[in-house]
C-alpha cells in the first residue's frame, strides 16, 4: 500500500506551476513589446549566419586537407595560419569602430559578398590550373579580414533584434549550431573532397553566402549612431572605445579574464590529438573519436545554457566555468587511460559554452549599443590572438616535457587565475558592482569607474 500525495502539497505544486507559467507569459510580453516581431528577425538571423558558416567551414577544412596533402610542409602549414588569423586580429581594430558607426547588416553583408567574390575568384583560376600558393594564402587572408568585419558586427547586431531577457538563450542557441556545425561539416568536408575536385567546395561556399546574404537581406535593422550626433576621427573612436573598455569596472574585468583563459585554454584545444597519438595510439578512430567528445559537449552544453541558463547567475557560470577550465585541463594530463581521456574532453567542451555564452551575453547586456561593435572589436582581437599566442608557450614546452606535464601546467595556471579573479580587490570590486545591478538576470547597467567622458556617447 502506498501513502497519498498530500493535499496541500499539490495545490502547492500547481500553485507554483501557475505562478511560473503567468512568469514565462510576462517575460514573453515584455519581450515581444520591447523588439516586436523578435523571434521572425531572429530565426532569419540565426539560419542565414549558420548557413554562411557551414559554407566557410567546408572550405576550412577542404584547405587545411589539401596544403597538407599537397606540398606536406610545416612551413606551409605554419604560414595558412598566419593569413588565416592575423588578419582578422589587424582589422577587428577597426571592425568595431565601423560596427559602431555604420549599419551592422550592410557590414556582414559587404564581409560575406566580399569572401564570396574572392572565393569564387580562386575557384575559376584553380579550374583554369593556376595553384599557386600564394592565391590560396590571398584568398585566406580576405577571407581573415571578412571575420574582422563580421565578428564585432554580429556581436553587436544581435542585442539590436533580440530583447534583453532573451539574449542568453539566443547566444545558447547559437553557441549550439555552431557545436553542431563543428560535428557535421567535416564529414560533408570529407565526401566533397573525396569525390570532388576542391573548386567544387568553394563553389558551394559561394552558394552559401549567397543564402546567408539573402536572408539578412530581409531583417530590418537601424544604424545605431544617430543624425546630429558630432562624427569624430576614426582613431578617437578607437581611442574612446580603449578608454571605455579600461575605465569600466565590469568590463574590463571580464575582458582580462577572458584573455588569460582563452591563451592558457590553448594546451588542452591544441595539444590533446599530440597527447592521443604519442600516449594512445595514432590510429585514426582515436583522433576522431577525441573531437566528437569535445563537439558532443558543446552541444549538449550549449542547448542546456538556451533552456536553463537565465536560472544562474552571469557571474556564477563564468567563473565555476574557469575554474573547470582548470580543474579539467589537469584531469586530462593526469588521465589513467583513454576513455577516461575522452570524458574529460567531453566535459571540456561543456565548459566551452558554460564560459562564452554568459560572457557573451553580459557584455551586451552591459555595455551602451553605440559602442558595443568597439567593445566586440577588441573581444574579436582577443579571440584571434589568444590561441596562437597560448600555442606559443605551450607548443614548444611539449616538445621539452611530456604533455601531460604541459596540461597540468596550464590547468593549474588557469585554475590561479580564477581564484585571483575572484579574489583581488579590483575583481571583488567588479563582481559587486555588477550584482549590485542585476548581474544575476537582468541588464548589468555598471557605471565607469571615472567620469572622464566614458559614460557619454560618442
Amino acid at each position: 500500500m502506498t501513502d497519498s500525495p498530500d493535499p496541500r502539497e499539490t495545490a502547492g505544486s500547481a500553485v507554483e506551476t501557475v505562478v511560473d507559467a503567468e512568469d514565462r507569459a510576462a517575460i514573453d510580453a515584455a519581450a515581444e513589446a520591447e523588439k516586436p516581431g523578435w523571434r521572425r528577425r531572429t530565426a532569419l538571423f540565426l539560419t542565414g549566419q549558420t548557413v554562411s558558416l557551414f559554407g566557410s567551414m567546408l572550405v576550412q577544412y577542404a584547405v587545411m586537407w589539401y596544403l597538407t596533402l599537397t606540398t606536406k610542409d610545416g612551413t606551409v602549414m605554419a604560414l595558412s595560419t598566419v593569413f588565416g588569423f592575423l588578419p582578422q586580429a589587424i582589422v577587428s581594430i577597426f571592425g568595431g569602430v565601423w560596427a559602431d558607426r555604420h549599419n551592422r547588416k550592410l557590414l556582414i553583408m559587404g564581409a560575406d559578398a566580399s569572401i564570396a567574390v574572392a572565393t569564387l575568384t580562386l575557384a575559376i583560376l584553380m579550374m583554369q590550373g593556376t595553384n599557386d600558393l600564394w592565391l590560396i594564402y590571398a584568398a585566406l587572408a580576405v577571407r581573415s579580414t571578412g571575420a574582422g568585419i563580421q565578428t564585432p558586427a554580429v556581436g553587436a547586431l544581435l542585442p539590436q533584434i533580440v530583447p534583453t531577457n532573451k539574449l542568453l538563450r539566443i547566444n545558447g542557441i547559437n553557441q549550439t549550431i555552431q557545436a553542431g556545425m563543428m560535428l557535421l561539416a567535416p564529414a560533408v568536408a570529407a565526401a566533397l573532397y573525396a569525390n570532388f575536385a576542391i573548386e567544387m567546395i568553394f563553389f558551394v561556399d559561394v552558394v552559401t553566402a549567397v543564402a546567408g546574404i539573402g536572408l539578412l537581406a530581409l531583417i530590418p535593422v537601424a544604424t545605431i549612431r544617430q543624425a546630429g550626433v558630432a562624427v569624430t576621427g576614426y582613431f578617437e573612436d578607437l581611442r574612446e572605445g580603449v578608454r571605455y573598455i579600461a575605465g569600466h569596472a565590469f568590463v574590463r574585468w571580464l575582458m582580462g579574464l577572458y584573455a588569460f583563459v582563452m591563451v592558457l585554454a590553448a594546451a588542452p584545444s591544441f595539444l590533446t590529438p599530440l597527447m592521443v597519438a604519442r600516449s594512445f595510439g595514432e590510429e585514426p578512430w582515436k583522433l576522431m573519436t577525441l573531437e566528437l567528445a569535445f563537439s558532443v559537449g558543446m552541444m549538449a552544453a550549449g542547448a542546456t545554457v538556451a533552456v536553463w541558463g537565465e536560472k544562474f547567475d552571469r557571474i556564477t557560470l563564468i567563473m565555476a566555468s574557469a575554474v573547470a577550465f582548470g580543474v579539467l585541463s589537469i584531469g586530462l594530463g593526469l588521465s589513467p587511460n583513454l576513455w577516461v581521456f575522452f570524458f574529460f574532453m567531453f566535459l571540456v567542451g561543456v565548459t566551452v559554452p558554460a564560459f562564452s555564452t554568459p560572457s557573451m551575453t553580459a557584455l551586451q547586456e552591459t555595455v551602451e549599443p553605440e559602442r558595443q561593435g568597439r567593445v566586440f572589436g577588441f573581444l574579436g582581437i582577443v579571440s584571434a590572438v589568444a590561441m596562437p599566442l597560448g600555442m606559443v608557450v605551450f607548443g614548444p614546452l611539449a616538445n621539452v616535457w611530456t604533455v601531460q606535464t604541459v596540461l597540468v601546467i596550464s590547468g593549474v595556471a588557469t585554475f590561479v587565475v580564477a581564484i585571483l579573479a575572484l579574489a583581488l580587490p579590483g575583481g571583488k570590486r567588479a563582481i559587486a558592482a555588477a550584482r549590485a545591478h542585476g548581474a544575476g538576470s537582468q541588464k548589468v547597467g555598471i557605471p565607469a569607474d571615472t567620469a572622464s567622458g566614458t559614460a557619454d556617447g560618442p
